[in-house]
Parts: structure tokens; C-alpha cells; sequence
């Protein structure tokens, strides 16, 4: 099963921010501790304007996404934690994991949540050719049923993005750095807790790999937002 980590991870470390024209997140700059921004820069979401960073600020609003999924462990108990809260939240799912797993995936559904397609196979828009790339995206959402979609690490071409125009192209203003191997599970509940407020599309993964990460920064970002008083919603379109 190719449960691969997400988006920023391989850039190579630089000291200033540069960006390929493509449309994925810039490298290193200045004053970051890793090869990518927890919390996405406004600089950078301005050069996309048409991709989906955040939602309303003005509401006390949070959207919880994964990407990857489903997974027969981590998914399970998203869904468990999400549901002892009355939280909602967005699935972005790999096409061949909904294959493997359709239980888990009815169960997304039936239990209120928003899914989104993340391609067939989880490639990568920058290493693929367009034609190729949407038919993945194509094949995915024969199983997938939703308006959303998201690029396995944010990497995509301005080609594809056109060709894609029937889907809301959501991104992210923070990420969990659950897929990181160098992060711990304590950095990732910070990276979530310190950078997360109103309308805030937050990214974590069910996934083998993020899983250690992940189920241990979860409840804890759920229960300190819960008691803040924010509400945990589905991405619209899904």
C-alpha cells in the first residue's frame, strides 16, 4: 500500500524563499527549522489566490482534513476521536486505498464527514505528465464522489490546475508535520496549537507513517480547541 508522506517534505534546505512557477509550497526561507512552513505564508497563498488556503476567519471555525486514507488503523480512530467530540472533517482519499478498504471509507461518509479525491496513486502533478495525471484524477473519482481535491504534495502544475476546474482545489495554512521523521509527537500538537485559529485548514494524515505522530497529537488539539470553543466543520463541496 503506498502510504506516501505528504508535500513539503524533500525540498532541499535553502536559505531564502524561491518558488517553481508550479504551484507548490516555497523552500526554506530564513528563520524556518525545516524545509517547509508549518503555516503557510500569505506571500506565498497570494500567488494562487484561486486554490483554497483557509475558510471564513470570521467564524470560530476549524477544518481538520487527511490525507492518504483510508487506512485500516489510523482511519478508524480519527473517526472514533472526531465522533466522542461531535467534530467534522475532510478525507482526502487515495483512490486505491478506497478500493482495499471500502468499509472504512461508507463509514467516512455515513458519519458525516467530507472526503475529497487525492488521485488514484498519489502522484506527484510536477513528476507526471498532465494527460496521465488526470487520468489518475479521473479513474479516482469513479470512487470518490465529491467536488474537492487536493494534490499529493501540493504539487501541481498550472496545466493540470486548468484542466482540473471542475474541483475546489483546497491546500492549507497549517500543517501537522505528522509525515516528518524528524518531528515528534509533541512538536506536532505544537505545530497544530500554536498556528491554528479561525478558518483554519489544518493537515494531518491516516497513514502508516504518520500514524505514532498523529494519534498522539490528535485528541489533544480536538480537546484544546473543543474547550476554546471552536467547532470542527467539513471542507464545503465534499
Amino acid at each position: 500500500m503506498n502510504l506516501i508522506n505528504h508535500s513539503f517534505e524533500d525540498y532541499p534546505m535553502q536559505t531564502q524563499h524561491v518558488h517553481s512557477g508550479e504551484g507548490v509550497a516555497p523552500t526554506q526561507r530564513k528563520g524556518w527549522k525545516r524545509p517547509y512552513p508549518v503555516k503557510t505564508p500569505w506571500w506565498f497563498k497570494s500567488l494562487y489566490p484561486k486554490r483554497i488556503w483557509h475558510l471564513d476567519r470570521g467564524e470560530q471555525k476549524i477544518y481538520l482534513s487527511f490525507d492518504d486514507g483510508p487506512h485500516p488503523v489510523a482511519t478508524p480512530f480519527v473517526l472514533d476521536i472526531l465522533k466522542q467530540y461531535n467534530a467534522r472533517a475532510t478525507f482526502f482519499c487515495i483512490g486505491k486505498n478506497v478500493e482495499a478498504y471500502p468499509a472504512i471509507y461508507n463509514r467516512i461518509i455515513s458519519e458525516g464527514h467530507a472526503v475529497g479525491n487525492h488521485t488514484q496513486d498519489h502522484l506527484n502533478g510536477w513528476k507526471t505528465e498532465t494527460s496521465t495525471y488526470l487520468d489518475n484524477v479521473a479513474k479516482a473519482g469513479k470512487l470518490i464522489q465529491s467536488a474537492l481535491f487536493r494534490p499529493p504534495y501540493g504539487r501541481l502544475r498550472s496545466v493540470q490546475a486548468r484542466q482540473l476546474s471542475r474541483y475546489r482545489i483546497i491546500m492549507w495554512d497549517v500543517l501537522s508535520g505528522d509525515f516528518d521523521p524528524s518531528v515528534s509527537p509533541a512538536c506536532c500538537a505544537e505545530n497544530v496549537l500554536k498556528h491554528t485559529n479561525n478558518g483554519s485548514i489544518v493537515v494531518f494524515h491516516d497513514s502508516q507513517k504518520a500514524w505514532e505522530k498523529m494519534k498522539f497529537a490528535l485528541p489533544l488539539v480536538i480537546e484544546h480547541f473543543s474547550k476554546a470553543g471552536y467547532g470542527f466543520s467539513v471542507i464545503p463541496g465534499g
